[in-house]
């Protein structure tokens, strides 16, 4: 089974969380025994409620399904896909807050887990005498980023505000919504529709009517057309 095969649940009818008149539960999710074992010992140290610990993907998606825990701390590369795993948990219990706790650096991961659903994105060198701070600030609706992160971060937002303005100077002012741009800077990668679907964790029909969307803003005939005008300002020539 994958987390492909557990329900989606809906976002757009959330069931409200009761005010805490307890400690913060916590549910942790990581394929490595020694570091959950960590973990769970030092947030119980410091008062919180582990309500689950458990070592891939599709426990997770169920563990939070069971509990509605107040808060996820989960690995990025565990079986089945910790970045899967947040989107369908912020599905499934949109009042949990979920944050990443991995080794990689990638930005791939990075940008995935914060358009999957992750709150926080912290690198397990990250102090475990901070780490319940860092969390009730999550709690707190806090974003949380490692330092080493953030100037990628600030980069890439600043790289997707030059193409859309790039864009809208060739198109007088399209406005594109913010899945269309993701979708159009996806494309943009040279990924498929199948490949985009998976990235964004829908369906490929659905990529494919903010396809049709993207081009009928831009008034271009075809994929090809709307990423030359991205192209050309880059210097860059179509393949």
């Amino acid at each position: 089974m994958t987390v492909d095969d557990l329900p989606a649940g809906r976002r757009d009818e959330p069931e409200g969380r009761a005010p805490r008149s307890g400690p913060v539960s916590v549910l942790i999710a990581d394929d490595h025994l020694p570091t959950r074992e960590r973990l769970r010992t030092r947030l119980e140290e410091a008062g919180f409620s582990v309500c689950a610990a458990v070592g891939d993907a599709v426990a997770a998606v169920r563990a939070a399904q069971q509990h509605r825990p107040d808060l996820c701390l989960l690995d990025v590369r565990m079986p089945e896909s910790g970045i899967a795993a947040v989107a369908r948990i912020a599905a499934l219990a949109p009042e949990t807050v979920i944050v990443m706790l991995t080794v990689s650096r990638d930005d791939s991961d990075l940008f995935d887990a914060l358009q999957a659903g992750a709150s926080g994105y912290l690198l397990k060198d990250t102090d475990l005498v901070a780490l319940p701070g860092l969390l009730e600030r999550a709690l707190q609706g806090e974003a949380l980023l490692s330092g080493a992160l953030v100037s990628r971060l600030v980069d890439e937002f600043r790289e997707r505000g030059r193409r859309k303005r790039v864009l809208a100077a060739h198109t007088r002012g399209a406005q594109l919504t913010n899945r269309e741009w993701q979708v159009l800077e996806l494309l943009a990668e040279r990924l498929t529709t199948s490949e985009i679907a998976q990235r964004l964790f829908v369906e490929p029909v659905t990529v494919r009517t903010h396809v049709a969307a993207i081009l009928r803003k831009l008034q271009v005939p075809t994929r090809r057309a709307a990423l030359r005008l991205l192209e050309e300002e880059r210097g860059l020539r179509p393949e």
